[in-house]
């Protein structure tokens, strides 16, 4: 069986569109995990893929929605933040990062899930001997560090646009080569990863997602986290944040050279992503 991890960013949609035009082997599928977080633009590039890819199904899968649990554990009512904000210890200053799960729990377990429906498993039951299936992953050239073996052994990740020593300017020159719009860029709305440049994309062109964006960063520093038991997700002296700073959002400087140069030396575009789910 062969599958596309649809992330419905520019180096999985160009992944997506090349097979349908031929110039990749056929799949079996394409599987988009919506962990309901992705900005608006990304959902309407995804319906219009829908419209022109015919020769192999998308599926859309959900395991929670990652917004409303992160909005939960910020009110002591759901079992931890999963997602890697920075943390500051109010008493000393150091600064940290909380575990990253959001992209094992929210992105893989669901496509991993649906690949084993596809193969006609039921919970629980093992595979067949001999069951393989290549995952198709929108990775690029010049991201080559993401690569990753999957840890099921009988999955195996496959990095077409690696292969084809495309990098993702390449698949933007691809796409418009084609006659397609260039694709949204593929991340929560939310992500503590995003770049400075990107903080400030949200905040000049999405009035509307900079505001939830706000609201969430608040609602992490919540006292209502405090009022319960630590349930894992952070120390109790720790409050957390979106930005690397540890600072409100809407108090920061995205301009600042100092903010830039921090974001580019502490943090490169590899480590965005554990690889896993696609682009």
């Amino acid at each position: 069986m062969r599958i596309l991890s649809l992330g419905a960013g520019v180096q999985s949609s160009t992944l997506a569109l090349m097979i349908e035009q031929g110039e990749l082997p056929q799949i079996d599928a394409a599987i988009f995990a919506d962990v309901k977080g992705e900005p608006k633009k990304v959902y309407e590039w995804l319906e219009y893929l829908k419209t022109k890819i015919t020769s192999y199904p998308i599926y859309i899968v959900t395991w929670r929605d990652l917004k409303q649990d992160i909005l939960d554990a910020a009110k002591g009512e759901y079992k931890a933040f999963t997602a890697p904000f920075f943390t500051k210890n109010i008493e000393t200053g150091k600064k940290g990062m909380l575990r990253r799960q959001c992209t094992a729990d929210y992105k893989i377990k669901p496509v991993v899930q649906k690949i084993r429906e596809l193969l006609g498993l039921k919970k629980g039951e093992k595979r067949k001997a001999g069951t393989q299936v290549d995952l198709l992953m929108g990775i690029s050239q010049d991201e080559i560090s993401r690569m990753k073996r999957n840890p099921i052994n009988y999955i195996n990740n496959i990095y077409p646009l690696v292969e084809k020593k495309m990098s993702r300017k390449d698949c933007i020159e691809w796409m418009e080569d084609n006659f397609y719009p260039t694709p949204p860029r593929s991340a929560c709305t939310f992500c503590p990863y995003h770049s400075n440049e990107e903080w400030i994309r949200i905040k000049k062109e999405n009035p509307n997602e900079w505001k939830e964006v706000v609201e969430m960063d608040r609602a992490i520093r919540s006292q209502e986290r405090f009022k319960e038991k630590n349930k894992g997700s952070a120390s109790l002296k720790d409050e957390i944040f979106l930005h690397r700073s540890c600072k409100p959002i809407d108090e920061i400087d995205f301009e600042n050279e100092k903010n830039k140069n921090q974001l580019d030396f502490e943090f490169g575009m590899e480590n965005e992503c554990e690889g896993m789910c696609g682009n």
